[in-house]
């Protein structure tokens, strides 16, 4: 109980030094807020740039996340300049359903295993509103592994991919493309000279717009998915030196060791493709860990950047301070002499330091907030204020009021009173 009522003491040793704080900002309000502007600006600087930094990392780490934490992901080497694939041919036949045998034969905890055949057809009708969609020719189990969801129809089974029917499941984009004004299901579609029944609609993923390590920017929605036996068997391969797949996906059981996995993966196709290098491993999880490393590192960055504004206020706030020492002298003199202490005097200037760093800092968060929302709504970019950036700057701001204001509160507690009233 004595500790509970000494806390209330100081408690209430605070309020009229709080009440007179706010007092003596009010009389000098012009003053009181171009102290804040420094405050404000480097509150404002770490929330807006913090949002844009995540809004910018959110959609990367969401991304990486639809892969597949659990997967890895192998794609053939897209090798455009021929003398160099002629070369490469020489010494690897590329991948090939073959790699993926011997993988499911020598690495274990793999759940499901998928490969993927990329046909780019020349015409599609009815026809596309926009750029033609790419086929994507893959094993029923690719649904699984790829985390994809139906908005509308089914998935093509094993019965479908091992009779090669001639069907498709439509990405999000590709319906919107081919069939907008209506249900897709149960309609056909002609690519090139094949005609296919659409049997399912995808829900839409997400998408990235620019690369990412080696994975190239594509539309994962803008796709029409067929069994990948119907695709090779109805489209085929127009180049007798392509790979005979384009892709393996693997997704591993929980708690596998995924770069384990991947080190024998990759000691595996380069066996059998004799070091040619015509392939990338693309493990998720690598890139999920690395991703959040940039952006821990890219957040701290821009937190350094924006403390210096900051840094800025919390001088401000000193000058500010002493200079209103100089003013105040008589009055210190005069709360002195009726009885003042020195941590009296010591807690009123402290406390006004506080409020000016404490407004400033939630003036900073209301315009850090209101120009994430301006750049988000003018650059079209996603932007995230997060609790963490709010707190993060106010509570240093608050600490910049409390560290710049003790030197000023300890100066003005230790004028002598007797020279203090004399003071005009």
């Amino acid at each position: 109980m004595t500790g509970i009522s000494g806390k209330k003491k100081r408690f209430r040793q605070w309020l009229p030094d709080a009440g007179l704080a706010i007092q003596n900002l009010s009389a000098r309000k012009l003053r009181a807020f171009l102290t804040m502007l420094g405050i404000i600006f480097g509150v404002a600087a770490v929330v807006s740039m913090m949002s844009i930094g995540a809004g910018a990392q959110q959609q990367v780490l969401a991304f990486i996340e639809q892969l597949g934490v659990r997967n890895l992901i192998i794609e053939a080497g897209e090798i455009t300049d021929t003398q160099e694939l002629s070369r490469i041919r020489k010494s690897s036949p590329g991948l090939s359903f073959k790699d993926l045998r011997v993988i499911r034969a020598n690495v274990g905890d793999i759940n499901y295993s998928a490969a993927r055949k990329k046909f780019s057809p020349t015409s599609i009708l009815p026809k596309s509103g926009r750029s033609i969609p790419e086929v994507y020719g893959v094993a029923p189990e690719y649904l699984e592994i790829a985390g994809l969801r139906l908005a509308s129809g089914r998935f093509f089974n094993h019965d479908d991919n091992g009779r090669r029917e001639p069907v498709c499941v439509l990405g999000d984009g590709a319906k919107e493309n081919i069939f907008p004004q209506q249900p897709a299901v149960g309609e056909y579609l002609k690519i090139n000279s094949q005609w296919v029944r659409v049997i399912g609609v995808l829900a839409g993923q997400l998408t990235l717009d620019g690369d990412l390590g080696s994975m190239k920017a594509k539309d994962l929605n803008n796709v029409i998915y067929m069994p990948i036996d119907s695709l090779m068997f109805r489209l085929g391969s127009v180049s007798a030196m392509a790979d005979e797949i384009d892709g393996i996906y693997l997704q591993f059981a929980p708690g596998s060791d995924l770069a384990a996995a991947g080190g024998v993966v990759r000691g595996i196709l380069d066996a059998a493709h004799r070091n040619a290098n015509d392939y990338t491993l693309i493990v998720p999880a690598e890139l999920l860990a690395e991703q959040r490393r940039t952006q821990r590192i890219f957040e701290m960055v821009l937190v350094s950047i924006a403390s210096i504004s900051l840094l800025v206020g919390g001088i401000g706030i000193m000058n500010i301070m002493l200079a209103g020492i100089l003013e105040r002298t008589h009055e210190i003199g005069v709360r002195r002499a009726v009885g003042a202490r020195k941590g009296d005097i010591l807690r009123q200037f402290l406390v006004e330091a506080v409020l000016i760093s404490f407004a400033g800092g939630l003036a900073g968060v209301a315009l850090g907030f209101g120009i994430s929302r301006l750049v988000a709504l003018m650059a079209g970019w996603d932007t995230i204020v997060t609790t963490g950036s709010i707190l993060l700057s106010f509570l240093v701001s608050v600490s910049v009021g409390l560290v710049f204001g003790i030197y000023p509160a300890t100066k003005a507690a230790r004028l002598d009173p007797v020279e203090a009233l004399r003071y005009e």
